[in-house]
């Protein structure tokens, strides 16, 4: 008896292990695709957009050690200014705390760049990928947008915008090989898999507030 019911339970598992896995792949082949054709990695090829949206990250790594992700996020926003490829610069993260602020210090980091502040606009609620989205839309009143982050989070964040009726394409800043890139690639798949979570309980903002202009 103690056998069987072993067996029934490793059965159970394994079932719902699969699901789990064919679900994750559901998932990402559904954003995957809903994004071909509107991501760019050529400066040549990339649309112009009035507005690039950066999506914000930490600056440092949790053991002090630059941020890869971020610094190639800066390098690729300004590779499109410079080339005219974008006219404004919208930077959206997190800014729960007084310790962490991502909007100011991408903001001081592209100034610092060459990007005149005045081209600089600020979301200090895009606590999330589609508090990012949403709130271009609806706060900062964009019917369209190049975003920027690496290729796979462009992805996430065209799939979200589609759905919710901003018409978004990516440019894709370096992606981060190695260890680090890995852990990060694994995040993602659970991440794809949250966006239609979110999706399906019609999940709101954190914050909405006042409109802004960008002009």
């Amino acid at each position: 008896m103690g056998k069987v019911f072993i067996k029934g339970f490793f059965k159970k598992i394994g079932f719902l292990f699969a699901g789990g896995l064919l679900l994750i792949f559901i998932c990402d082949m559904i954003i995957e695709s809903g994004a071909k054709g509107k991501t760019y990695s050529s400066l040549n090829t990339v649309p112009k957009n009035r507005v690039g949206l950066v999506l914000g990250t930490a600056k440092k790594l949790i053991g002090g050690q630059p941020n890869p992700y971020y610094s190639n996020r800066i390098k690729a926003t300004v590779e499109l200014y410079n080339s005219n490829k974008i006219d404004f610069v919208l930077v959206s993260g997190d800014n729960e705390t007084v310790y962490y602020n991502e909007p100011t210090t991408i903001k001081k980091d592209l100034i610092d760049q060459g990007i005149p502040q005045e081209r600089i606009y600020l979301d200090y609620a895009g606590f999330r990928t589609l508090d990012s989205m949403v709130r271009a839309n609806v706060v900062f009143g964009l019917d369209s947008v190049t975003v920027i982050s690496q290729k796979f989070h462009n992805e996430r964040a065209i799939y979200i915008a589609g759905q919710k009726g901003l018409d978004a394409i990516g440019y894709n800043a370096m992606d981060v090989p190695g260890k680090g890139g890995f852990k990060v690639q694994i995040r993602e798949y659970f991440a794809r898999v949250k966006v239609f979570i979110d999706l399906l309980l019609k999940t709101e903002p954190k914050f909405y507030g006042n409109t802004i202009e960008i002009k």
